[in-house]
């Protein structure tokens, strides 16, 4: 059988669809390579969310059919989804398309490109889920479990309706029978995602059921840790928050996108809810769950910002000191109804994101340094050859986004092993302790 390689780019929901498609292409039997020089055919899945991006995805297109000319290219995901043909018109090295609605005929897409045809594959993005089975790629003791794909919220900014489709739900039990099988398999951490996991629930069964499946997976022998990626301020119920705080499974982490907090910026990006619902939130959730870690994404330059809007965002994080920030440059998207608008220039936003990084920063460094001489629960995610000790995770770090922790311990330790770990030293949003 031909070889194949996989490339996954953008988000983890992202990577979910990546390691179906793996799953069907070693079914079928291809050999899977590591090296584009070695492949046959190389399978591309994109972000295209927004400039970056998309760069990020042309540049990677560019770069394998340099390594390997002869290599077929076929170009799934987002980007595919939202330029279509144009893409292929525009750049000759690919081969083949396969939009977020097509992830299933990966397979026909990889055969056809090997006979040397053009196939463009777009399927109904706002079809029920595919149930396909997974290669799971993440190490082994954490995996991401998506509930839901797509979003109806329409925000002012977001293309993502119009690339994944409308939000839809999984079923209950299929979300708990893949849980089961990847405790089975050694996940010890499971990360649900999912564009708003508030809503889980609405469209199938006609009410919000997170609380719900949350109180079935934390039933489940095995997983040890379920950490929550991304709540929208407005579906966050009294019932969902009492569960988190009084559920040990459940990690007091919530990642919460609040993208701004000025009024008539948030009206204008058609976003729920207020900037005084969300302090009162903060404050609520800060009230009811000890040792809560809150981590959100901020866009600076939206349409409407102007210094006196962005003072206020400043004085927000002064005031809340929210424990994880993302600060990102706007990027207008064509189609959405902010690209429309008047908005900073990019200088001005990119400065601003600057300053909101400079300060979260501090802030980081001050919440950190009260964790010096404390012990804390760590996840250990393996051996770091660069630092020649154990690296793991708080509970208010997630794989690949916030920070890390670098320990001595005597021994070998199993990664996935929650252990307890005495803190020495603190900088730069990293600890270093050793095991107790």
């Amino acid at each position: 059988m031909p070889s194949v390689m996989l490339i996954s780019l953008g988000c983890e929901k992202n990577l979910i669809n990546s390691e179906q498609m793996l799953h069907l292409l070693v079914d079928e039997g291809f050999n899977l390579v590591g090296d584009a020089i070695d492949a046959d055919a190389v399978v591309i899945n994109t972000c295209g969310f927004i400039d970056s991006a998309k760069e990020e995805a042309i540049d990677n297109i560019l770069a394998v059919a340099d390594r390997n000319p002869d290599a077929k290219i076929v170009v799934a995901g987002c980007l595919a989804q939202r330029y279509g043909d144009e893409l292929t018109e525009a750049m000759p090295e690919i081969s083949a398309l396969v939009g977020v609605g097509s992830f299933d005929d990966i397979v026909d897409a990889v055969k056809a490109a090997l006979k040397g045809e053009k196939p463009c594959l777009m399927g109904d993005i706002h079809a029920p889920l595919s149930e396909t089975g997974r290669l799971v790629t993440t190490p082994r003791h954490y995996s991401y479990l998506k509930i839901s794909d797509g979003c109806s919220n329409r925000c002012g900014f977001c293309v993502i309706p119009s690339l994944r489709g409308k939000y839809r739900s999984r079923t209950m039990e299929n979300i708990i029978n893949e849980a089961k099988l990847l405790a089975e398999s050694g996940t010890k951490e499971l990360i649900l995602i999912a564009q708003d996991i508030t809503r889980y629930g609405i469209d199938l069964y006609k009410k919000p059921c997170l609380p719900e499946l949350l109180r079935r997976l934390a039933e489940i022998d095995g997983i040890e840790w379920i950490r929550l990626h991304y709540l929208y301020p407005d579906m966050i119920t009294d019932e969902l928050i009492e569960l988190i705080a009084t559920e040990d499974k459940i990690v007091k982490y919530l990642d919460i996108p609040i993208q701004h907090v000025n009024d008539n910026i948030l009206r204008a990006m058609n976003r729920r809810g207020t900037k005084a619902e969300l302090c009162t939130l903060i404050e609520k959730l800060r009230a009811a769950i000890p040792g809560l870690v809150i981590r959100t994404s901020l866009i600076c330059g939206l349409p409407g910002e102007g210094e006196e809007e962005f003072e206020e965002l400043c004085e927000f994080l002064h005031k809340y000191r929210l424990e994880r920030v993302g600060a990102f440059v706007f990027s207008p998207q064509e189609g959405t109804a902010a690209a429309e608008m008047e908005y900073p220039e990019e200088e001005v936003a990119r400065k601003r994101a600057e300053i909101i990084l400079n300060l979260q920063n501090s802030i980081m460094d001050s919440l950190s340094e009260k964790l010096v001489g404390r012990e804390i629960s760590v996840i250990c995610d393996g051996w770091d050859s660069d630092s020649r000790c154990w690296c793991g995770r708080t509970y208010a770090d997630s794989p690949g986004i916030d920070g890390a922790v670098y320990f001595d311990a005597e021994g070998s330790i199993e990664p996935g092993t929650i252990l307890t770990v005495i803190i020495d030293d603190a900088q730069g949003g990293e600890l270093t302790g050793r095991a107790k």
